[in-house]
């Protein structure tokens, strides 16, 4: 375990320590348990003319904890703690659970290789100060950074897919970093990501403002070796949302290649509760000859959300009745294989505090003449949230 991971236990001491609240402290536990079953079919993948069916099993309990110790200085640990039985519960699933971490190993997993596994992590565990006009944070935290719905070319610090749905509260990096608000709308903030070396930091500043109706970012810095530098925009065209965001990546080292990632969408909700909205993604680093077996084994990061290099994303939603949602969601890359993924859902809320999902994940592509569906994925998900 290195030994920075003492510094906000420390820096929670300490501030505890000295501080004089003026109030008494307050504290807060939420969270939510969840029950998902999956079911994956693969159609020839990995081996050619034979059909595999997956079945797993994962409960899931997030523990939330807040303790405002004083007005100015909040304390907040969250838990992530899962188990898994089924066919893919082995210590090769428990290692790709672990890659969640950042800098810091606060993690502990295993499997007996027998279709019995467990996983559980600190995923948040920051000491946020506010002072006036200035917010520091120091700890594992999300840096959100990125503008856009399904793509997010500016989130430098913790890039995640749109295909993994289970995990709302989305990855976190062991960072400091210190916000500052001049004025209204407006806000400077520089963050830096815990590593041993340069080759691995990610320390980078952003400038938030407002302008003609629209709200836009810039942002730069040095990003793994290289140097990042991005910006964002969000606002409205006749009632339609309108968000953009796009990042250029310069390696430091010679004869590396630069990466140029860029993004827009609109989305739109109709007098009558229809939802729509529609993106579009170049990723330089994308490929145009992938197959559709690529989407789910490529390497993520802000340089390269998305294995193809060109995308295009389309959505609807609608409130069948009041307590009953349904949606469709569509990608499309104009490559070889034409890939296409489909990600039909249904929400049902049971109660105040119980959630029923339906959620569908299939993935096309075509030889030019039909389209053929090598991996379909299928998941019942209830939640109980506390």
């Amino acid at each position: 375990m290195k030994a920075l991971f003492f510094l906000p236990a420390l820096a929670l001491a300490a501030a505890t320590a000295f501080a004089q609240p003026e109030e008494p402290p307050k504290f807060s536990v939420d969270g939510y348990v969840k029950d998902l079953q999956t079911l994956f079919v693969f159609n020839g993948i990995p081996f050619p003319g034979v059909t595999q069916i997956y079945d797993q099993n994962q409960i899931h309990n997030r523990i939330n904890v807040k303790w405002q110790i004083a007005p100015s200085l909040l304390f907040k640990v969250d838990f992530r703690n899962r188990i898994f039985w089924g066919d893919l519960s082995t210590k090769d699933m428990i290692k790709g659970l672990d890659q969640a971490n950042d800098y810091f190993d606060l993690s502990v997993g295993e499997s007996n290789n027998k279709g019995l596994a467990y996983h559980a992590m600190v995923d948040r565990l920051y000491l946020e100060l506010t002072k006036g006009k200035w917010e520091v944070r120091l700890g594992r935290q999300r840096v959100n950074w990125g503008i856009s719905t399904v793509w997010n070319p500016n989130d430098v610090f913790n890039a995640f897919s749109f295909t993994d749905f289970d995990y709302e509260e989305r990855p976190g990096s062991d960072a400091l970093r210190v916000r500052y608000y001049p004025g209204y709308a407006s806000s400077v903030e520089i963050a830096a990501k815990m590593a041993d070396s340069l080759e691995a930091a990610v320390i980078a500043g952003m400038g938030q403002f407002n302008a003609g109706g629209y709200d836009f970012q810039v942002l730069g810095g040095l990003v793994q070796n290289e140097l990042a530098l991005g910006a964002g925009w969000a606002g409205n065209i006749k009632g339609a949302g309108f968000k953009g965001e796009m990042t250029f990546f310069q390696p430091l080292e010679e004869g590396e290649t630069s990466s140029f990632a860029a993004t827009f969408g609109l989305d739109y909700l109709t007098g009558k509760s229809l939802y729509l909205s529609t993106g579009f993604l170049f990723n330089s680093n994308g490929q145009t000859n992938a197959g559709i077996s690529n989407l789910f084994t490529f390497q993520l990061s802000a340089k390269n959300l998305y294995p193809y290099k060109y995308s295009v994303f389309l959505q609807g939603g609608y409130p069948i009745t009041p307590l009953l949602n349904g949606g469709l969601a569509l990608i499309y890359s104009p490559s070889k294989a034409h890939a296409l993924f489909a990600n039909p859902t249904i929400s049902y809320s049971i109660s105040q505090n119980w959630d029923l999902d339906l959620i569908g994940q299939v993935a096309l592509e075509s030889d030019g003449k039909k389209y053929r569906s090598p991996i379909q994925g299928a998941f019942i998900r209830v939640k109980m949230s506390y």
